[in-house]
């Protein structure tokens, strides 16, 4: 809990020694600011948190539930077995005190709630505290439904929006202290660059010679109509929009740590990158969160300029003090700035380090891993090049079989790829990863298909109509991988398909409902 302490000091800014620490009063010396940016981005984070809470809503209870996938109160049960006093430390979660259904519906509700009011400018320190603690308990015990990169994304970028927000709620943008736009351009330098590195790092063949979007619009988990026609595309279009890739995610970043009038100049870039990828891919909430990032970017001065009249008069400046308990919140937000930041370096450069990473970054990452404060980021540092499907089918002569279509995932072949996020269905997710192995690397599945045997209806609201819609479920079940392609457009004007597939054999036998216990 010692984060939380350290962040609830952080709005109470003091003029003198530590002014890095503090925010900057504009009777001062004239300085760029970005407080307009910092306000923006925080309406943004409240749409993005509203949009993660609520995507979860219809979904924790099967993922997550007491007859789900993967029931949270058994998986808490278990590592209280095995590591007693130490499983808050390991997993850190308010479903300690309890993780029932209603405890789950109503964690994502509260958040929901929470966050309407952030986007509606209620911002205050404890609102984002509690935002972040109930995120952090659903990741707590969500395991491989809520393990991506968009999700610890969005912890460590609400635990830093602690550092923006007054104690108590105030109107209007609020004076931000230099550290704390550094640790923002920070994160973003890390995100985005860290995503361009990894690429090549990986010694991926199709990275390197730059035929990555190749593949990438057909095999990603779930492609848009918009992926489908980007697919189409000439072999040199893609071939050098890859090489752009590359520039706006290894170049441009740099830009970010230059001073402000360098600064401002990367947004553009980085902001086109994700509205193409939000275009020809449902990232949940991924880019949306990436924007938000961009925000602080922007100065005072450009904001007032693109926006006329909106925002003319400067941010209140903070109420000095003198006490002896400021001069202490400005040595705690130094150090807390300094440790952020040189974990933040170590996080980017262990790729670079191979394994030579000094110890005591090394055990600090360690100890902050299940609070997400300091992550890794890197989507898709090996691209896919073909894309298997799992098709679910159920039977009870083993004669007749029926699928079992999944709401978003390629399946049905006439199905067109549609636009979903910020919504993302976690089930068909995981399906595109379980493909890319076995039965034995996703234990999940097992779990899954158990579920269906038995019809549970918290499971069977995950996916799409029930193929079996009389009250007892199938008697057996069976999994098959097939290789799916996009048609090309003479063969989806002949057809009307979007997909072809060709069969490539079982992924699971023919299984009852004993042999799945």
């Amino acid at each position: 809990m010692l984060p939380f302490l350290v962040v609830g000091l952080v709005n109470q800014p003091v003029p003198g020694f530590f002014s890095f620490f503090t925010a900057q009063d504009p009777r001062g010396p004239r300085t760029e600011t970005h407080e307009i940016g910092c306000w923006l981005f925080l309406r943004l984070l409240g749409a993005v948190y509203l949009a993660a809470f609520l995507s979860l809503v219809p979904q924790i209870v099967g993922l997550c539930g007491a007859h789900g996938i993967l029931p949270a109160a058994d998986y808490l049960s278990a590592v209280r077995e095995q590591v007693g006093s130490e499983r808050y430390a390991l997993v850190p979660t308010l479903f300690w005190f309890g993780a029932s259904d209603a405890a789950l519906r109503l964690c994502c509700a509260l958040g929901a709630a929470l966050s309407v009011l952030l986007l509606c400018g209620v911002g205050c320190v404890p609102l984002l505290v509690a935002l972040y603690a109930l995120y952090l308990s659903l990741l707590g015990i969500g395991r491989d439904f809520l393990s991506f990169q968009w999700d610890i994304l969005l912890l460590e970028a609400g635990f830093l929006a602690i550092f923006l927000v007054p104690l108590w709620p105030r109107r209007g943008p609020q004076r931000v202290a230099p550290a704390v736009l550094l640790l923002f351009s920070l994160l973003l330098f890390r995100l985005m660059f860290g995503s361009g590195a990894v690429k090549l790092l990986s010694g991926d063949p199709t990275w390197r010679d730059l035929s990555a979007l190749h593949h990438h619009f057909e095999t990603q988990p779930l492609p848009t109509l918009v992926g489908y026609y980007l697919h189409q595309f000439p072999g040199w279009i893609k071939t050098l929009s890859t090489a752009l890739m590359f520039v706006i995610e290894l170049a441009v970043p740099l830009l970010i740590l230059m001073p402000s009038r360098v600064r401002r100049h990367a947004f553009f870039p980085l902001a086109l990158l994700q509205v193409l990828i939000e275009a020809s891919g449902n990232f949940a909430f991924f880019n949306w969160l990436t924007l938000a990032l961009c925000m602080p970017l922007l100065p005072d001065s450009w904001l007032r300029r693109v926006f006329p009249g909106r925002w003319q008069n400067e941010p209140a400046a903070p109420r000095a003090s003198r006490t002896s308990l400021a001069t202490a919140r400005r040595i705690v937000i130094g150090a807390s700035f300094v440790g952020l930041a040189g974990l933040s370096f170590f996080q980017l450069a262990g790729p670079f380090l191979r394994g030579r990473m000094p110890g005591f970054a090394r055990d600090a990452l360690g100890a902050l891993a299940p609070f997400h404060l300091v992550n890794r980021y890197g989507l898709f540092a090996v691209m896919t090049t073909t894309r298997p499907e799992i098709i679910i089918e159920g039977s009870n002569d083993q004669k007749t079989w029926r699928p079992y279509e999944f709401r978003y995932k390629p399946g049905d072949l006439s199905r067109r790829p549609g636009f979903i996020a910020p919504h993302q269905p976690r089930l068909d997710w995981q399906m595109w990863f379980a493909a890319l192995g076995t039965p034995r690397d996703n234990p999940w599945f097992g779990r899954l298909c158990l579920r269906l045997l038995e019809g549970r209806p918290e499971v069977l609201s995950l996916l799409g109509p029930n193929p079996f819609p009389s009250a007892l479920p199938p008697r057996y079940l069976r999994a098959t991988v097939y290789d799916y392609h996009f048609t090309t457009l003479a063969e989806k004007h002949r057809t009307g398909d979007t997909w072809r597939r060709t069969a490539q054999g079982p992924y699971l036998p023919t299984v009852s409902l004993r042999s799945a216990e």
